[in-house]
């Protein structure tokens, strides 16, 4: 018997999902929207799925049931998500931290890494802290720390970009004009 299905790998580059990591608070829901509605996809930010579906913010999640059973409810939401064509996922700053979720993503997924340097992502440290659990009572060390320990993780991908001094709107035109060149290259 012949099976007529297509794995994952055979999906055209064309059609792969393409995939938003970097430390939180480096504009990977932003970046990721304007992408995808330049490219005419659905856009799917992990976290704000996951709080609407405890319909309480991520700080409240990780307080009521833990940050253990938050990062498994990530982890298989994500890889239902990977195996989906033409979606535009915004990953949150600690989901690729996770190997299961890193490998799942650059075996299936167009991997961007959407970079920042220490001294611009710090000016933007006063709008996240209430917002992101894993900064609350750090710190400035602690975050800094932090950061750069990421950045290691974050090495795993197909493509980065630098974001400093670029708006949202010229990271988004770069990475779509980045995109169609390589369809155009590679198919």
């Amino acid at each position: 018997m012949v099976n007529n299905s297509t794995s994952l790998r055979e999906i055209p580059l064309r059609e792969k999902s393409i995939v938003f990591v970097g430390f939180m608070g480096v504009g990977k829901t932003t970046i990721g929207r304007l992408v995808a509605n330049k490219l005419h996809r659905s856009f799917i930010d992990v976290d704000q799925e996951i709080e609407n579906k405890y319909q309480m913010s991520t700080s409240e999640i990780f307080k009521t049931i833990g940050e253990r059973a938050f990062r498994e409810e990530e982890k298989n939401f994500i890889i239902a998500c990977c195996q989906q064509r033409l979606k535009i996922i915004s990953l949150g700053g600690g989901a690729f931290l996770q190997e299961e979720i890193r490998n799942f993503c650059l075996a299936n997924c167009i991997v961007f890494y959407l970079d920042i340097s220490w001294d611009s992502w710090k000016e933007r440290l006063s709008i996240l802290v209430d917002s992101r659990p894993v900064l609350q009572g750090r710190t400035i060390e602690e975050i800094e720390m932090l950061f750069h320990e990421r950045k290691d993780t974050y090495s795993d991908h197909n493509s980065k970009l630098m974001t400093d001094r670029l708006d949202e709107e010229e990271v988004a035109d770069y990475i779509t004009d980045s995109l169609k060149m390589a369809w155009n290259l590679y198919d």
